[in-house]
């Protein structure tokens, strides 16, 4: 079985990627316990998990309910979150 390229799957590594490093500046800067949930929350854009989810199960998460999170997940990091000030 081979991993195709495609720009759905580099998104879903990104952010991935981008949420898991907040959960853990989280954990070490602010409080365990939004970085656990930001950890959590990566979870979601692990693309190995979302197509174990959906081999397991037969159902996956909609995209666009992956956008609107990734959304509010950096929207409440850079805006309210407290490692948001300490980016500024």
């Amino acid at each position: 079985m081979e991993a195709k390229i495609t720009v759905s799957n580099i998104t879903s590594w990104l952010f991935f990627v981008v949420v898991l490093t907040i959960g853990i500046l989280n954990v070490i800067l602010v409080h365990p316990v939004p970085g656990g949930l930001y950890l959590l929350l990566s979870l979601i854009y692990f693309p190995p998990a979302n197509a174990v989810l959906k081999k397991k199960f037969g159902y996956s998460i909609p995209r666009i309910l992956i956008v609107i999170l990734g959304i509010a997940i950096i929207w409440f990091t850079l805006g309210v979150s407290d490692l948001g000030d300490m980016i500024d």
